[in-house]
């Protein structure tokens, strides 16, 4: 497949051209983007030859062969979307006003719309309708959660479990680390995901031909609430989120089985994962109890406490981005947003990852008052980005200035093919031009509706869209329609 990007161009000489008033205050990013994607996936082993879904994503064993339940791989796919052309001529503000103002204004997105589109390579702003206000942005904050945790711990960071001696005889602590896709055997949700069994087999090994007899769940790297400010009452049940806990296997799912989507989980996400330890140990499960990794001793009963017994490591975190991004994973994002937490000294709450995430922000030269968030998710509706931040922080991925950036694209779905965009493009009125052509990360809450990605026109231009929604009259039925068409009549059109 070739990717949105597959090499952006540096052409000689390149010069920004001038941005319009309201975006005079915004810092100046790169105008030469020669970010070679496949390259940069490669450098932290990664190979992404279909984005989605998630199975296959996660692992070595799972890509060539049989899938788990037997169904053979999907045939190698036709390149769908087309490299850039450096030499394309850049559509002018007028060309992209003239076919977007009549779609924009539509009764359907409500009367709070606001836009921004821009060139890739050289920035210019194209389009901007309320660019710089805040918006609630539902999923595609998911983008800033992307960005920032590969700035702050890069994309081949990966996230431990570990398992130490407790201070009693035949004690063991699991300590979770914040791996959302720990599963319990090779029976899990996210293939290649590190396993419970591996961890126990260590476990046995350490203490030799001693039993262990309790399981104790510390899972104190996380603090404060389990449920994000701003959550609907629905979605602690509803399928699409859960409990927040450090340590939880197969993203808190009851049954790893199900398909892609919401799912029952658990209402106890630590403790369930400690009793699914317990069972590998051969302990009781009502000898697991929530507690604290005593610290290392010097001396004492070997293993002495705090002894470490095992550890077992997620996949690298562009994986776990890969996985966020296509999947709208909710769990997987709010692991991702303590990541940037942990990684700048902050407490690894709904708080410390929010004020971590604004930080990292601003580090990376973007706006950082046009964004506050209040997880990382998307799922709160006190989150506010703007459109313009958006657009910024895609050129920003795509710079040679910050390769460890580029696994934002990985992910990101393709209209008509995968993903949060497989259905869509396909047979909506007005659409077709965005099949194959429109990359993006998708976002809905009620009354709230967004989009925000890459898109390569009909003469080649690569440009770049975010379009938020938060006053939408209906459901997602005419929302979802009605955004797409804004996409893709920048696909279908020169717009010189």
């Amino acid at each position: 497949m070739g990717p949105p990007i597959s090499a952006l161009p540096a052409p000689a000489g390149a010069t920004p051209t001038p941005q319009p008033s309201s975006a005079a205050r915004r810092r100046r990013l790169p105008l030469v983007l020669a970010a070679v994607l496949v390259l940069v996936l490669a450098t932290v082993g990664v190979v992404i030859t279909r984005p989605g879904p998630v199975a296959g994503w996660l692992g070595d064993d799972a890509a060539g062969g049989p899938t788990a339940g037997g169904v053979p791989p999907d045939p190698a796919p036709s390149e769908v979307l087309a490299g850039p052309d450096s030499n394309a001529p850049v559509p002018t503000p007028e060309g992209v006003r003239a076919v977007l103002d009549p779609l924009v204004g539509v009764a359907a997105l409500g009367d709070r719309v606001n836009v921004s589109v821009a060139d890739v390579i050289t920035g210019q702003t194209l389009f901007d309708k309320g660019a710089d206000d805040g918006t609630v942005p539902a999923s595609v904050t998911k983008l800033v959660t992307a960005v920032t945790v590969l700035a702050a711990r890069g994309p081949g960071y990966r996230i431990p479990t570990r398992a130490v001696a407790g201070a009693k005889a035949g004690e063991v602590v699991i300590v979770g680390g914040g791996d959302p896709t720990l599963a319990i055997d090779k029976k899990g949700y996210y293939p290649g995901a590190a396993r419970l069994d591996d961890l126990a087999a260590q476990v046995r090994s350490a203490l030799g031909g001693t039993p262990p007899t309790s399981v104790t769940v510390d899972g104190s790297v996380y603090s404060g609430p389990v449920y994000g400010p701003g959550w609907d009452d629905d979605i602690p049940t509803g399928g699409s989120g859960g409990a927040v806990t450090a340590l939880m296997t197969d993203g808190a799912r009851t049954d790893p089985g199900v398909e892609h989507g919401s799912a029952q989980r658990f209402a106890e996400p630590d403790l369930a994962a400690g009793k699914a330890f317990a069972r590998l140990l051969g302990v009781p499960t009502d000898a697991v109890r929530r507690g604290s990794a005593p610290a290392q001793a010097a001396a004492g009963p070997s293993p002495a406490p705090g002894t470490e017994l095992g550890v077992v490591q997620s996949p690298p975190l562009i994986r776990l981005v890969d996985v966020m991004i296509s999947e709208s994973d909710n769990l997987v994002a709010e692991a991702l947003a303590r990541q940037v937490a942990l990684a700048r000294n902050q407490p690894a709450s709904f708080d410390g990852g929010a004020a971590a995430m604004d930080a990292e922000v601003a580090e990376l030269g973007l706006p950082a008052d046009e964004i506050s968030v209040s997880d990382g998710s998307g799922l709160s509706r006190r989150n506010r980005i703007s459109p313009s931040l958006l657009t910024d922080l895609i050129r920003l991925a795509a710079s040679p200035d910050h390769p460890e950036l580029a696994g934002v694209f990985g992910g990101l779905p393709v209209g008509g093919w995968s993903g949060t965009l497989n259905e869509r493009y396909r047979n909506t009125a007005g659409t077709a031009a965005g099949a194959g052509s429109v990359r993006a990360k998708t976002g809905t809450l009620t009354q709230v509706h967004s989009i925000a990605g890459l898109v390569t026109t009909a003469d080649g231009r690569l440009l770049t869209f975010a379009v938020l929604t938060d006053k939408v009259p209906g459901g997602r039925e005419t929302a979802q329609p009605a955004l797409d068409r804004i996409t893709a009549a920048l696909a279908g059109c020169g717009c010189g």
